[in-house]
């Protein structure tokens, strides 16, 4: 951090240096000539009023770019359309997003949405006025909403790069604008006020302010310039959820019938609170001939969710159901009632769990620009940004094993029917005990320095209009470190330790156990629709107490563990040990990385031709050198060979045990040529075509340099008289990887072609036909990882992690049209409609495709089953899976109304579904009876599952109306997902799609007023 500061105050003393010697510079350089932004290729910003105006500005941004580019342009400076910049993108065709807080943990909703996808790929490169930005997390890019975006002027998405852009972007380029002084003639300022209230959360209402301050000034150096924009925003959600657990195929419940049981269905509650606060500044001179500007941006988002939950952790293969059962065709569960004498009822989990996290971005860059000649420009751009986050997630949990559960499974959403003892029951606190503790900490950091020195020269020729050449460096790291165990889960009792660990359950009847809970009443659950029954859960000040309320309810395990070994005379009890930092290498992942890049580019013109042509072409060399900081762990399982025994059957390496630091080193080299094209047909109609190739570089944490191999010896003993011999039936030399730095980037080759035909200052009808072919898609496989035996001899391990193992195609189509309606008599003149649709196919082929049916979790062929397709709780693999992410279908459509006064819209957005994961959080397990009668485990409860989960088809309707009192004051009313939406998860099993979760936010209401002079 000190480091990061002074090289701030270097560059804002560099920058004033340069003001203070104008005179002497301008002596050097007497031509004249016109600045231009940081951004190479990046479109002027145009100050407009009215949502017609920026309509029109982002049209002029279009239609006049050298690259293919759809742009949102604030209707007044610090005003974009939507809550989130996350949820401005979403509004561009070919742009979807997220609705889950995680990709790695799709169980919780986003009420402002996520991650970024552009033409269904997730390889999207961010930047901040054309420079990097991102958020240390272990990727590449910018969580978009960390962002404020009060503080954006405006948002380019490039579908198609050029030589002069900066790599790494196949699916797309969000390139965030901020203004600069020099954007505005003279004094600027505007303060707004925002008012946020949640329905379903209910209670206060979030505020939220924002206001920007620019000037600019003649003086005898020159013009100066100053601006200063702050925001401060907060917002108060709540999510309400249904679960189903996965089905499980049951042969006892029906004679002569398979069918299919869940384990138990559960819901929840999340209260969500989010604050977000951003500044940014900006220092601008110029003179006759040189310009030079110095900016500061600084974000910061902290988030703290709670969540009441209740989790089935019932036995599957306990589970009773009644008579009265119904199953749909595939033998599916739809009405019944599930009971578990057995286990003495359905063992459910009450979790209480609190989680926050704290990210901050930190960006200052200084930008000189000197044109010597009429011809010559030189352009200097030097970057320092620093990224951090951390977080804790606290969970502390009740149990309770319910008589029995009632489900209807035949509706929209699951019915879970409670009588009144049900209820009853689950009010009490005596049929609750203590069940468990589980932590999660990490904490990351990541810094780079980056310079880029750009030159152009102006032909005087009637077809050659300039060339640009220029180079770029960059000096990056990032360490990510988790806990120890990362999500750290210790018992406190649970039934399966009765009798061997401890004594008995840590009753809350049980005067030495009580208090610390309370009764929860699920209120207003799904907008009043659906009533739940109260629960008993701990105390919200138990997770976040973390430590010493952990070590204080461990003590019962202590108590009851204590009084086993009392009875038994036997065993010691092991104390509860928080997670903690370092303990283990495989939490930590260090990262350095290196970067030259350079290029060429050509812009021209054949301005003589029946239909005008203009473009550029080019070409982009970057070259990597990556360094990982890693850790590499080998154990053996050797056999015990009794004294004078014979040893027969596969030799077995003999390789010592280690564990060492381990450096890896990754160094390539990509070519990157770019071709765009622009056929004007008239000045409303023209045509492009766009070639390129792109690359994009592993996230960090796919480059983490841990790996644990291990030897694994199975034997045979045969005895005859005295004589022994053991017979090496297997030897296993396997590992798993949490990373590879030997990774590629993955690259694409693409084309695109579109039509534009701009018929109005705001209207404009696009067509956009693009195809991606990519290859070194990175996946979850096996790979070959030699080490040396004793004797200098290679021995070969089969280690799975990500490797660069798939090829494969996005092609699709993108349509956009807006119009006002402006020959509709007197006040209807001001309605108008925004329409885009997006389709996109794709398909992955792997490199190396894998031929069971099967998994067994045994070993690694059946872990690539699991990474690559989903196995089901039969043992069977899933195939032919699409792209994660991808949504054949999208499409945005808005009524606006922009006249006199008034600015009004309405938007509905709306994807289809799309591939969240396989083998995520809450869908894997290996508690399955295997009953493939190909698996060599048939009919053993040893299967390792994990089912591909889906986000379903989801639509949210949007509205807005703005009052403008006159030519300072303006007043707004905006409502988000005003239609109630209600995001459904799938999962995918052998007997069909079935829901997996429902998720509720309600809508929210926002009342603004903005003041601007």
């Amino acid at each position: 951090m000190k480091q990061y500061n002074k090289t701030a105050i270097a560059l804002a003393v560099a920058q004033i240096a340069l003001m203070s010697s104008s005179a002497v510079i301008a002596q050097v350089a007497p031509a004249t000539g016109a600045g231009t932004a940081p951004a190479t290729s990046e479109p002027a910003i145009v100050t407009v009023t009215g949502q017609r105006a920026a309509l029109n500005s982002a049209q002029k941004i279009k239609q006049n770019s050298d690259e293919i580019v759809d742009s949102i342009v604030a209707d007044d400076i610090g005003k974009l359309p939507d809550r989130s910049v996350t949820e401005v993108l979403q509004r561009v065709v070919g742009v979807t997003i997220d609705r889950t807080m995680s990709k790695s943990d799709p169980e919780h909703f986003s009420v402002e949405g996520s991650g970024v996808s552009i033409r269904g790929l997730n390889y999207v490169r961010s930047e901040l006025n054309g420079r990097d930005s991102f958020s240390a997390n272990g990727g590449r890019s910018l969580n978009f909403e960390d962002v404020p975006p009060e503080l954006m002027a405006g948002v380019d998405i490039y579908k198609n790069p050029s030589a002069e852009q900066i790599e790494g972007a196949v699916g797309g380029l969000v390139n965030l604008r901020t203004a600069l002084p020099f954007d505005f003639k003279g004094m600027k300022a505007a303060i707004s006020t925002q008012g946020t209230y949640s329905t379903l959360k209910g209670g206060k209402t979030s505020p939220s302010i924002s206001g920007m301050f620019s000037n600019r000034w003649d003086t005898g150096i020159g013009q100066i310039g100053v601006l200063v924009d702050l925001a401060y925003s907060e917002s108060a959600t709540r999510t309400d959820a249904f679960q189903v657990e996965p089905y499980y195929p049951r042969t006892d419940v029906v004679d002569g019938k398979t069918v299919w049981i869940p384990k138990g269905a559960q819901w929840r509650t999340l209260e969500f609170d989010r604050k977000r606060e951003g500044a940014y500044g900006a220092l601008q001179w110029k003179n006759a001939d040189v310009q030079s500007s110095l900016t500061v941006f600084k974000s910061r988002y902290k988030m703290q969710w709670d969540e009441n939950a209740i989790f089935a952790q019932s036995s599957p293969y306990n589970i009773n159901v009644s008579k009265d059962a119904t199953y749909d065709a595939s033998g599916n569960l739809l009405t019944g009632t599930l009971t578990d004498p057995k286990d003495g009822g359905i063992n459910f989990g009450g979790d209480t769990r609190s989680a926050n996290r704290q990210s901050e971005t930190q960006d200052v860059s200084w930008n000189l620009r000197w044109r010597p000649t009429n011809s010559w420009t030189l352009t200097s751009d030097f970057q320092v940004i620093r990224a951090t986050t951390q977080s804790f997630d606290s969970t502390v949990a009740t149990g309770v094993q319910l008589p029995k559960e009632k489900l209807d499974l035949s509706g929209n959403i699951p019915n879970l029917i409670f009588d009144a003892a049900d209820r009853a029951y689950m009010a009490d606190p005596n049929n609750y005990y203590w069940a468990f503790t589980m932590e999660h900490k990490d904490q990351s950091v990541a810094h780079e320095k980056a310079w880029k020195g750009d030159a152009k020269y102006e032909f005087d020729h009637s077809v050659l209009r300039d060339i640009r050449f220029g180079a770029r460096l960059t000096d990056r790291d990032s360490l990510t470190q988790n806990s120890n165990p990362s999500f750290n889960w210790s018992p406190i009792s649970q039934p399966w330790q009765v009798g061997w660990n401890i004594s008995k359950l840590a009753s809350l009847g049980d005067p030495r156990f009580s208090g610390n809970t309370n009764l929860h009443v699920f209120d207003n659950f799904f907008n009043g629709k659906v009533a739940v029954p109260s629960l008993i859960f701990p105390n919200v000040a138990l997770a976040t107490g973390y430590p010493d309320s952990y070590a204080a309810l461990h003590k019962y395990h202590d108590i009851l563990c204590a009084e086993q070994v009392k009875a038994q005379g036997w065993g010691s009890c092991d104390p509860w040990v928080p997670a903690s930092f370092g303990t283990d290498p495989s939490g930590t992942n260090s990262q350095s990385e290196r970067t030259k890049a350079f290029y060429s580019q050509l812009r021209f013109g054949f301005d003589d031709l029946k239909f005008p042509v203009d473009g550029n072409i080019g070409v982009r060399y970057v070259s990597t050198d990556a360094t990982a900081h890693g850790y590499t762990v080998f154990k053996s399982t050797l056999p015990t060979i009794p004294a004078g025994a014979t040893v027969a059957g596969s030799i077995v390496p003999n390789i010592p045990v280690f564990a060492k630091d381990q450096n890896y080193t990754n160094s390539y080299s990509n070519v990157l040529p770019s071709l765009n094209l622009r056929m004007k047909v008239s000045d409303k109609l023209q045509f492009r075509f766009a070639a390129a190739s792109a690359m994009s570089r592993p996230d960090f944490s796919q480059l983490q340099g841990y790996t644990a191999l291990s030897e694994d010896v199975k034997t045979t003993t045969t005895t005859v008289g005295n004589v022994s011999t053991v017979r090496v039936d297997q030897v296993s030399l396997t590992g798993i990887a949490s990373g590879n730095p030997n990774l590629k980037p993955a690259t694409s080759n693409q084309i695109d072609l579109t039509a534009e035909w701009y018929f109005a200052p705001a209207g404009s009808l696009t067509v956009a036909v693009f195809n991606k072919r990519l290859k070194d898609i990175i996946i979850n496989s096996v790979y070959s990882y030699p080490i040396p035996d004793v004797t200098g001899t290679m021995q070969s391990f089969t280690v799975t992690g990500p490797i660069n193992g798939a090829k494969g195609t996005a092609r699709g189509i993108e349509v956009a049209y807006q119009q006002y309606f402006d020959k509709l008599p007197g006040w209807m003149s001001g309605f108008g409609i925004q329409a885009n649709f997006t389709y996109v196919d794709s398909h992955q082929d792997l490199y190396k495709p894998v031929n069971q049916t099967y998994c067994t979790g045994g070993n690694t062929a059946d872990n690539l089953n699991l990474n690559l397709n989903g196995c089901d709780v039969n043992g069977l693999t899933f195939g032919n899976l699409p792209l994660v992410n991808l949504s054949r279908q999208s499409y945005n459509l808005a009524l606006m109304y922009d006249k006199g006064p008034i600015s009004a819209r309405l938007a509905y957005n709306w994807r289809s579904k799309s591939l969240q994961a396989v083998n995520v959080n809450g869908t894997q397990g290996s508690d399955g009876t295997d009953s493939n009668p190909a698996s060599p485990t048939y009919g053993q409860h040893n299967v390792t599952w994990g089912l591909p989960t889906w986000a379903d088809a989801y639509g949210q309707l949007d509205a807005s109306i703005f009052y403008k009192i006159n030519e300072q004051w303006s007043f707004g009313l905006e409502a988000q997902n005003i239609n109630d939406a209600q995001f459904k998860q799938l999962m995918d099993q052998h007997t069909g799609t079935k829901g997996r979760a429902w998720f509720v936010s309600g809508p929210r209401y926002t009342a603004q007023m903005r003041y601007t002079f």
